[in-house]
C-alpha cells in the first residue's frame, strides 16, 4: 500500500497504549508469541465489575505475570452477536502488570476505537475469542513487551476491551450510479467482483485536483480527519499503468485521512460512505518531486476509490 505519505498528528495514543488493534493484528505486541491462534480463555486471574458496556473495574493480584496474547472473557456482554467480518468499536483500559494502576483509558475520548474487524486473517490470536462474544462484553488482554528492546517504564500490561458496537463492512461501493459524468475523464468499468479497469479516453490532466463520484453512496459522510475502510486502484496518469490496488491483495486498507496524500484527504472528505469516487491527484497534491516505489516523480495520479466504512 503505497497511499499513505504523512505522518499521523497526536489524536494517536502515546507510547506502549498507541492503538490496540496494531497489537490484536500483529503475531505478538514485542515479546514472544506462539503466532497460533488461541480457543478459549488463554489468561486467569483478571475480573472485571460495573455496569455492562461501561468503563469497568479492572482486578487482579499484582504483581501479574502477563503473556503475550493471553486474553480472558471477564464480561459477557448482552447486545448483538459479534459475528465473522464484523467491524467492532471498542473502549479500553490499559493497566500496569505490576502495580494495577489505570496507564491509559479511552473511555474519555469523544469517539471509541474502530479499526478492528473479525477475521482469521486480521486477528488470529483473538478470533475464536472474539467471534460469538456479544456487544457490551468485556476481553483482557495480556500485551508483554519486555522481550522487544523496548525502553518503556512499562513493559507489561493488561488490555481491558469493550466491545461497544458492532457494523458489517461493505465489501464493494454501493449507492446510486452517476450518469451525467464529463465526456472528457478516463472510463472507468468494473469486473463482477467490482474491481475497476481503466481506459484514459486520451485524458490530458490540466493541473488540479479532479474529485468525481461514479457511484453515490447513501452511509454516512466522510469526516476530514476520520479513518476509512476502502477497495482503491491507482494508475498512472501519462500512460494508464498500474501501480497499486488493494483489490489485488483481496483485503480493504484501513487508514486516516490524516495520513494519506493530500488528494487524498481533500478528495474523500465530505463523500459518503458506499460511494466511489474517481481521483485525478496532480503531484503537489500527491508526491511531488519524490519517486515513491512504482511511480515516477512529479507523476499525476488516477485513483477509484470504494469508500467501504468510516470511522
Amino acid at each position: 500500500m503505497i497511499i499513505i505519505a504523512r505522518k499521523s498528528g497526536s489524536k494517536r495514543l502515546l507510547g506502549a497504549m498507541t492503538a490496540l488493534a496494531l497489537c490484536l493484528g500483529l503475531s505478538a505486541c514485542g515479546g514472544k508469541s506462539d503466532g497460533g491462534s488461541h480457543s478459549g480463555d488463554t489468561m486467569q486471574g483478571v475480573s472485571a465489575s460495573g455496569k455492562l458496556g461501561s468503563k469497568p473495574d479492572i482486578s487482579f493480584k499484582t504483581p501479574f505475570k502477563v503473556e503475550n496474547q493471553t486474553h480472558q472473557v471477564i464480561q459477557n456482554g448482552d447486545g448483538e452477536v459479534i459475528r465473522d467480518g464484523d467491524r467492532v468499536c471498542t473502549r479500553s483500559l490499559a493497566l500496569d502488570a505490576k502495580t494495577g494502576k489505570v496507564i491509559n483509558s479511552t473511555w474519555d475520548q469523544s469517539s471509541p476505537e474502530c479499526s478492528i474487524v473479525i477475521s482469521k486473517k486480521s486477528i488470529p490470536a483473538y478470533y475464536d475469542t472474539f467471534k460469538g462474544l456479544k456487544v457490551n462484553s468485556t476481553v483482557a488482554v495480556g500485551i508483554d513487551e519486555s522481550g522487544s528492546g523496548s525502553s518503556k517504564a512499562t513493559e507489561s500490561y493488561i488490555m481491558a476491551l469493550t466491545f461497544v458496537s458492532r457494523s458489517k463492512n461493505l465489501t464493494r461501493a454501493q449507492g446510486q450510479k452517476v450518469t451525467d459524468l464529463p465526456s472528457d475523464l478516463p472510463k472507468i468499468s468494473l469486473d463482477d467482483k467490482g474491481k475497476p479497469s481503466l481506459d484514459l479516453n486520451g485524458y490530458q490532466p490540466k493541473g488540479g485536483l479532479v474529485v468525481q463520484p461514479l457511484i453515490k453512496g447513501k452511509g454516512a459522510k466522510v469526516g476530514q480527519h476520520q479513518s476509512v475502510s476502502a477497495n482503491y486502484t491507482g494508475w498512472l496518469a501519462s500512460d494508464g499503468k498500474q501501480f497499486d490496488s488493494s483489490w489485488d491483495r483481496g483485503q480493504a486498507s484501513d487508514f486516516s485521512l490524516d495520513q494519506v496524500v493530500k488528494g487524498w484527504q481533500q478528495g474523500l472528505a465530505g463523500q459518503t460512505v458506499g460511494s466511489q469516487v474517481l481521483l485525478v491527484v496532480p503531484p503537489d497534491l500527491g508526491y511531488g518531486s519524490q519517486q515513491q516505489q512504482k511511480i515516477p516523480a512529479n507523476s499525476t495520479l488516477i485513483f477509484v476509490v470504494d469508500i467501504l466504512a468510516a470511522y
